[in-house]
């Protein structure tokens, strides 16, 4: 825990731990407090507990101030996702498709190496979602091109490096290259987060809920559901104007069968 430094766990009470969860929630999301700042400070006592370095846990009745930020539930248009894709240079498209595509975490993305690259998936070499990711075929056919044309095809090498050869840094990416794409669209945030939300979200018509499921590699079908897929109107629009067909073409229908029998 960086905010309480080198002091012993035995120390740290629970007005220091109060104040520091205070602290987070004038800075942070409800989600960020919540299910991650929250949630490891309690894992952390619960192991202190467990290897009996503590008598009591002083996270158990920590609360969280009501005035948190609204969670983040933004997500973009397929025509805004397009519009990123149609800026930005030939390496960062490739890196955008196969992050949309997908809907990678940074970790997955940037830690893609050419020799998990075959003819029609990649291996997600990250130790919490080990396996095969499918590609389009067109999708491939570009990756195979850039690695022609890329500084170093090494099958050891990153597909995506930065100026030294090395894996990117997300941080960098994000500042260097997401950020201003997003200024000079005049869109809204524009992130991992933000597009593996959109995906989720766009793709409700698109397969069931635990296609998408398996698509971002939740290991629990709430997550997806509860955190990423959010609510759209027009689809709920539909939706209800389906419902109201089903009732009225059934009376229709019993009518006209009613009138036949006369």
């Amino acid at each position: 825990m960086v905010k309480f430094g080198s002091r012993a766990i035995e120390s740290i009470d629970k007005l220091a731990l109060q104040a520091h969860l205070n602290d987070l929630v004038g800075r942070y999301s409800q989600d960020r407090v919540k299910q991650q700042a929250r949630s490891n400070l309690r894992s952390i006592f619960d192991e202190a507990m467990e290897q009996e370095f503590l008598v009591k846990n002083p996270t158990r009745k920590l609360r969280i101030h009501k005035n948190l930020r609204p969670k983040d539930k933004q997500i973009l248009t397929w025509e805004q996702l397009r519009a990123v894709l149609a800026n930005a240079t030939r390496r960062d498209c490739l890196i955008h498709l196969l992050d949309m595509t997908d809907a990678l975490r940074p970790s997955e993305l940037f830690a893609i190496r050419w020799r998990a690259f075959g003819e029609r998936f990649a291996l997600r070499e990250d130790p919490k979602s080990l396996g095969k990711m499918h590609l389009p075929d067109d999708l491939a056919t570009e990756l195979r091109q850039w690695k022609l044309k890329c500084p170093d095809p090494a099958s050891d090498a990153p597909m995506f490096h930065n100026a030294d050869g090395e894996f990117m840094d997300t941080s960098n990416y994000r500042n260097r290259v997401l950020n201003p794409l997003a200024e000079s669209l005049e869109s809204p945030k524009l992130n991992s987060q933000v597009i593996r939300r959109t995906i989720a979200t766009r793709a409700q018509s698109l397969g069931s809920v635990k296609d998408i499921q398996s698509h971002l590699w939740h290991s629990r079908a709430d997550t997806t559901t509860n955190e990423y897929m959010q609510e759209l109107p027009e689809s709920v629009q539909q939706m209800v104007g389906t419902v109201y067909d089903m009732f009225t073409t059934t009376a229709q229908q019993q009518q006209a069968s009613a009138a036949s029998d006369r």
